[in-house]
């Protein structure tokens, strides 16, 4: 076969090959996303573990398409008196952020406060006497500020 003859029959196959790819639709996201969302943002330290875990190993996630970027506490300091409440905060950004991206924030809301509000009281946990008192008046106002101001 000839160059000019097999490159007219290549061509047009080149173009259709082009042509389909450019049409392929793109990689969808799982359909299981809300439920890995749900399990990353209960109230369970296991529930916290697991979203550390996906947090630290982000790229193993990526086909979720999930939102992972934090302000942290936002206003408020992140560790308040030297109390390490970055990473609640940081979990809290991600319930928040993922389910108005789904949609469905509104009737996650309570749950995604209330699990700040334990994770911040584990936290708190590992203190003792007058430093685990003040934390937890800490814990409360934090998860009363998300309550009544988070939006």
């Amino acid at each position: 076969m000839s160059r000019r003859r097999a490159a007219a029959l290549v061509t047009p196959l080149l173009a259709v090959s082009v042509l389909t790819a450019a049409a392929a639709p793109a990689h969808a996201v799982p359909a299981d996303r809300p439920q890995v969302m749900a399990g990353f943002t209960q109230t369970s330290a296991a529930s916290y573990g697991n979203w550390l875990a996906a947090r630290d190993a982000q790229g193993k996630w990526a086909v979720y398409a999930f939102d992972w970027s934090t302000d942290y506490c936002s206003k408020s300091p992140d560790n308040p008196f030297g109390f390490p409440f970055k990473l609640s905060c940081a979990r809290h950004d991600f319930g928040y952020r993922n389910y108005k991206k789904a949609g469905t924030f509104a009737a996650n809301k309570t749950r995604l406060d209330r699990a700040l509000y334990e994770d911040v009281k584990r936290v708190c946990a590992g203190y003792s006497g007058a430093q685990k008192t003040s934390c937890n008046g800490l814990a409360w106002t934090y998860y009363q500020a998300v309550k009544k101001l988070g939006k």
